[in-house]
């Protein structure tokens, strides 16, 4: 029988995993968590699982269908909007109470913007995914509070969600620029310039976001079947009474 501190590192290696594999895009919005599957990946009851998932609902991270089970979230266009100012507020508040940046801590952004570097080199937006996510969490890391460090954890993930939903094109050299403008300003000890650049960084990224796409509902179904993407109308579209096929595009659940 697994003690207390057993069952609780394993939940937090369950919450930990899942949480991984969003950020690297390799978790998709709507992907069914199994608790029979994930009990014998990791060698639980799903009573553990159960557990697990419970702390990362609270976290926004998954949602409970009843009669259907665990999913990751589809946020909405409105929780999108709220992820953003959520990240705005602490990443501008953290980078304006920093003082100083060691030589440690730039030694480390630095290395991670070559990666971003090369990532973009190689075409791997999958990487890419990730790195873009990351260099936002290492710079909370340098504050060393640990509460903010896991926060912005959770929103870096939600934010990588809303972007598989509702970012129709991925400029990763844009998102780069910007990193590298904030590492700069960090770099030259002007952390009031560092926190503009990380507001300007993150209303550009938002600005890329499409809030009207309509999701495809059978999108994980699609890509198992190696299907092609569906274009699914826009709410702007399903709402313009020119559009031919508008009586027959929106079905209620």
């Amino acid at each position: 029988m697994q003690d207390s501190h057993t069952s609780e590192s394993t939940q937090k290696t369950i919450e930990e995993t899942i949480v991984s594999g969003i950020l690297s895009a390799k978790i998709r919005p709507g992907t069914r968590l199994s608790e029979n599957q994930l009990a014998t990946l990791f060698g639980v009851s799903r009573t553990r699982v159960r557990e697990a998932m419970m702390r990362l609902e609270t976290r926004g991270i998954v949602h409970v269908s009843p009669r259907r089970g665990w999913f990751v979230v589809e946020p909405s266009a409105e929780e999108a909007i709220a992820v953003y100012e959520a990240r705005r507020v602490i990443e501008a508040g953290l980078l304006r109470s920093m003082r100083v940046l060691t030589d440690e801590g730039g030694k480390a952004l630095d290395v991670h913007l070559n990666e971003e570097k090369t990532a973009m080199a190689a075409g791997d937006r999958q990487r890419l995914t990730y790195l873009m996510g990351d260099f936002h969490i290492r710079i909370a890391e340098l504050s060393g509070n640990a509460i903010i460090v896991d926060i912005l954890r959770d929103l870096t993930a939600r934010t990588i969600l809303i972007s598989m939903l509702y970012q129709s094109e991925f400029h990763a050299a844009q998102s780069h620029d910007g990193h590298c403008r904030i590492f700069e300003a960090m770099q030259a000890g002007d952390f009031a310039r560092a926190a503009e650049l990380s507001i300007e960084h993150l209303d550009e990224v938002e600005m890329g976001l499409d809030l009207t796409t309509r999701p495809d509902p059978l999108s994980e179904l699609r890509s198992s079947l190696s299907l092609p993407p569906k274009a699914v109308p826009s709410v702007s579209q399903l709402s313009d009474p020119k559009n031919h096929n508008f009586k027959g595009a929106i079905k209620p659940c």
